[in-house]
C-alpha cells in the first residue's frame, strides 16, 4: 500500500498533468482515479479507478453506472462516487443549456446527446415530451407516462392538455426502448400518428417523436414520417371537408334527404 506521502504525491502529479495539458495522454483509469478523489481526497484511489474500468469495459460505461453497482466494487463508498456523479450531472446540465435556443428540431442528435445518459439504463419505458415555444426554444421537458408505450397507454388528450399547460406551441416526443434497439413497432407509428393528428387538431406541431436505443436513435422527423403524417391529416380534413359539401348539396337538392 502507498504511503500517504506518495498518495499526495501521486495525486499532485495527476492534478499538473491536467492542469497544463487537459485529458491529453490521461489513461481512462486516471481519469476515473481523479474522479473518485473528489469524494475521497485523502485515499489511494488508483486500484479502485482499474477495478472500476474492469467491470464497466469503458470510461463512459463508469459513468453511467448505476450507484447501486459503483458499491460493489471493493473501496469505492457513497463519498466516492461522488465525482462520478459530480461530471455526470454536469455534462447533463450542460447539454441542456446547449441546445437552449437551438432551433432543435433541426438537431435530433442534440436531442439524443441531451437525454441519452438518463435515460440509456431504464428498465422500463419512459415516454417524454419536450415542450417549445414560437421559436423552438425549450419551455419544460417533463415524463408523463411509464410502463409500455403505445396508444392504448398514452392519452393524446392529456399530452395536448400539458402543452397548452405550458403554453408551448411545439412539441418533440421521446421515449426508450429497454431493449436497446431504437427501430420504431407498429404501435409506436400508430401512436406517433395519433399525435401527429391531435397537434394538428390543437393547432400544436409536432416537430418529432425521438426514439432512445444504446447510443443509437431512431428520429420520425428525420425518417420522413411526421411530414407524412401531416399530410395524412390534411388529406383527411380535405375529403371530410368535401364530404360536408356534398351531404349539404344533395340536402337542398332533395329536400333534406342525404
Amino acid at each position: 500500500m502507498p504511503s500517504k506521502n506518495e498518495t499526495e504525491g501521486h495525486r499532485k502529479r495527476l492534478r499538473e498533468k491536467f492542469l497544463k495539458s487537459g485529458l491529453k495522454g490521461f489513461h481512462d483509469y486516471e481519469i476515473v482515479e481523479l474522479l473518485l478523489s473528489l469524494g475521497t481526497p485523502r485515499r489511494d484511489c488508483k486500484q479502485q479507478a482499474k477495478a472500476a474500468m474492469q467491470k464497466f469495459k469503458t470510461l463512459r460505461g463508469v459513468l453511467e453506472a448505476p450507484q447501486e453497482e459503483l458499491l460493489q466494487i471493493e473501496g469505492i463508498g457513497p463519498h466516492s462516487t461522488f465525482g462520478l456523479k459530480l461530471v455526470q450531472a454536469v455534462a447533463r446540465e450542460f447539454l441542456k443549456e446547449k441546445i437552449i435556443d437551438t432551433p432543435v428540431y433541426k438537431s435530433a442528435q442534440e436531442i439524443f446527446d441531451y437525454l441519452y445518459h438518463s435515460m440509456r439504463d431504464l428498465k422500463k419505458e419512459v415516454f417524454k415530451v419536450i415542450y417549445l415555444n414560437t421559436r423552438n426554444q425549450i419551455i419544460e421537458t417533463t415524463d408523463l407516462f411509464q410502463g409500455t408505450v403505445n396508444s392504448t397507454s398514452i392519452s393524446s388528450r392529456e399530452v395536448m392538455e400539458s402543452a397548452l399547460k405550458y403554453n408551448a406551441t411545439s412539441l418533440i416526443f421521446t421515449h426508450n426502448h429497454p431493449s436497446g434497439n431504437p427501430e420504431p413497432s407498429k404501435s409506436d407509428k400508430e401512436l406517433t400518428r395519433e399525435l401527429v393528428y391531435a397537434g394538428a387538431i390543437m393547432r400544436l406541431r409536432v416537430l418529432d417523436h425521438i426514439i432512445i436505443g444504446n447510443n443509437q436513435y431512431f428520429s420520425f422527423a428525420s425518417e420522413g414520417f411526421i411530414e407524412q403524417y401531416e399530410l395524412d391529416f390534411l388529406n383527411l380534413k380535405m375529403k371530410g371537408a368535401s364530404e360536408a359539401k356534398r351531404r349539404l348539396y344533395r340536402a337542398q337538392l332533395f329536400g333534406g334527404s342525404a
